[in-house]
């Protein structure tokens, strides 16, 4: 999955753009109701949705599989501290975080990749922290598109593996991790206005003291 990345960052980074996604946004209204002030964000990309929180002064740390996007952020001016490698090979550090805020990652993921990345950030939660992860839902328009490959789970185009969750899945994965609530969100491709907007579920755990 890396190659193919690294080789197609730079026309995804070109059809994102540098807006924070919607889901971001709600998220950092959220955090600071809740005075979060410190957060991890596990596959922070080259940071559109990180400057977002920076602008209200919330301290982020990141983690990127992809050099060509760490040098993105970078080059516009990102300057956080930013972990450079997988997400499954988490944690990077010791510390304990107010929050978590991991965007379109999780899907992209099969299912012991999935289970250890969210043990992994509710490990890495200060007591009454909160963790919210967004991931592409079965009402996306490429739900059930290209190779079956397991229930849900398919390979929508090549080298691009997807599980799509629903309220079932939401509970079997995030059930015993403090799991709050979760909503549905269309998230519009902003750069690209012939694209529908995609489906995206938002999922809210909280760590109890």
């Amino acid at each position: 999955m890396t190659e193919f990345w690294e080789s197609s960052f730079i026309e995804k980074q070109m059809m994102w753009g540098f807006e924070p996604s919607d889901s971001a946004i709600l998220t950092k209204d959220f955090f600071l109701e809740k005075k979060v002030k410190d957060i991890l964000i596990p596959g922070i990309g080259y940071g559109r949705n990180a400057k977002i929180f920076l602008d209200n002064r919330i301290n982020v740390t990141g983690i990127e599989i992809s050099k060509t996007a760490i040098d993105l952020a970078e080059q516009n001016s990102l300057d956080i501290r930013i972990y450079h490698g997988s997400v499954t090979d988490m944690p990077f550090d010791n510390k304990l975080y107010d929050g978590v805020f991991c965007y379109g990652l999780i899907h992209l993921m099969n299912s012991s990749e999935r289970k250890k990345l969210i043990g992994d950030c509710y490990s890495q939660l200060r007591p009454n922290g909160y963790m919210i992860f967004t991931a592409v839902s079965k009402k996306a328009p490429m739900f059930g598109k290209g190779k079956q490959l397991s229930k849900d789970r398919f390979e929508t185009m090549k080298g691009v593996k997807i599980f799509f969750y629903d309220s079932e899945s939401i509970q079997k994965e995030f059930g015993k991790y403090g799991l709050v609530e979760f909503s549905n969100i269309d998230e519009p491709n902003k750069h690209m206005e012939n694209k529908p907007p995609v489906n995206f579920i938002i999922v809210k755990c909280k760590k109890e003291s």
